[in-house]
Order: structure tokens, then C-alpha cells, then sequence
């Protein structure tokens, strides 16, 4: 994780703030043609970030609670969404483990129905900007992510990954999502 965060993540960043140079300098110019091209670079950087700013916060230790299931609203929404905690995981996982190439899978609240729902993106895609979904929970499926300590089975990283979520950072952000 050490080298998912201090590389990946911060080029992310250092893309990120390249693509937005070159898009201030062409919407200065009104030079429509570099406007277009210089949002894909700040979609995916700018999602790069975004995604993995919640990843980090969404893990912590077994120490500092990683691991511990959910509690109050949280763990309330999600019985009354998914049955239980248990069946919310089973889902989630078999999403994220099914996402095809590099993505994401989120647990995310949909302040329309006041619901939580489970989503995929693909690539670097941020979950708010794409579906309307507030990012709750976040299981990064890029090979980066796992491959270090995995190999090639992403499953055993996603079954993982539940050993050190940190829910009390996502029954924060669900506080929030629903205010």
C-alpha cells in the first residue's frame, strides 16, 4: 500500500494539476479543440485523486478499528437496504471482483431515494460525477492495488480488504451524505 499511495496516488495529483494548466490555458485562449482534449486528462487524474483520497481514508489498521463492522445509521441503512451487513459484502465483493480490466466498487448513497446502493466504475471514473452516487465505500480494483501482495487474484485482495475497513470513516461520510 506504502507504494499504491506515495506513487500512484500522487501522480495522480501531479497529473491532475498538469491537465488543469493546459485546460486554463485554453479556455484563456477559447480554443475549443485543446478544451476537449484536456478534459480526459482531468477525468481520469482528477478520478484518480478523487477515488483514492477516499480509499486511504476508508482503510485503517486492525489497531484503529480497521476491520470492525459498522455501527448506528450506517449499519441501520444497510440492514434495511441489503438485509445485512453480511449480504451487503457478498454483494459488493462479487461486483468488484467482476469489474472487467481496472475500476472500482463503491458503496454509495443515492440522496435521491435515500437509499445506499453498490456501483462499479470503470478506470479511474469518480462515483459522484458519474452516477449521482455519494462514494460511501471504495474497493480499488486496479492491479496496482493488489498485485504486489496478490498476484493476479483479485478476489483474495477484495476478501481482504473487509479486514481493515474503516467503517467509522464511512458511517462519517453516510452521516454527512444525509444531512
Amino acid at each position: 500500500m506504502e507504494i499504491h499511495h506515495s506513487k500512484h496516488h500522487n501522480t495522480y495529483v501531479t497529473n491532475f494539476n498538469v491537465a488543469t494548466e493546459k485546460l486554463a490555458v485554453a479556455v484563456a485562449e477559447e480554443n475549443v479543440t485543446a478544451i476537449v482534449a484536456a478534459q480526459a486528462a482531468v477525468k481520469f487524474n482528477g478520478g484518480g485523486h478523487l477515488n483514492h483520497s477516499i480509499f486511504w481514508q476508508n482503510l485503517a489498521p486492525p489497531s484503529e478499528g480497521g476491520g470492525a463492522p459498522p455501527t448506528g445509521a450506517l449499519s441501520a441503512q444497510i440492514d434495511a437496504d441489503f438485509g445485512s451487513f453480511d449480504a451487503m459484502k457478498t454483494k459488493l465483493s462479487a461486483l468488484t471482483v467482476a469489474v472487467q480490466g481496472s475500476g472500482w466498487g463503491w458503496l454509495g448513497y443515492n440522496p435521491a431515494t435515500s437509499t445506499l446502493q453498490l456501483a462499479t466504475c470503470p478506470n479511474q471514473d469518480p462515483l459522484e460525477a458519474t452516477t449521482g452516487l455519494v462514494p460511501l465505500f471504495g474497493i480499488d480494483v486496479w492491479e496496482h492495488a493488489y498485485y504486489l501482495d496478490y498476484k493476479n487474484v483479485r478476489p483474495d485482495y477484495v476478501s481482504a480488504i473487509w479486514d481493515i475497513a474503516n467503517w467509522a470513516d464511512v458511517g462519517e461520510r453516510y452521516a454527512a451524505a444525509t444531512k
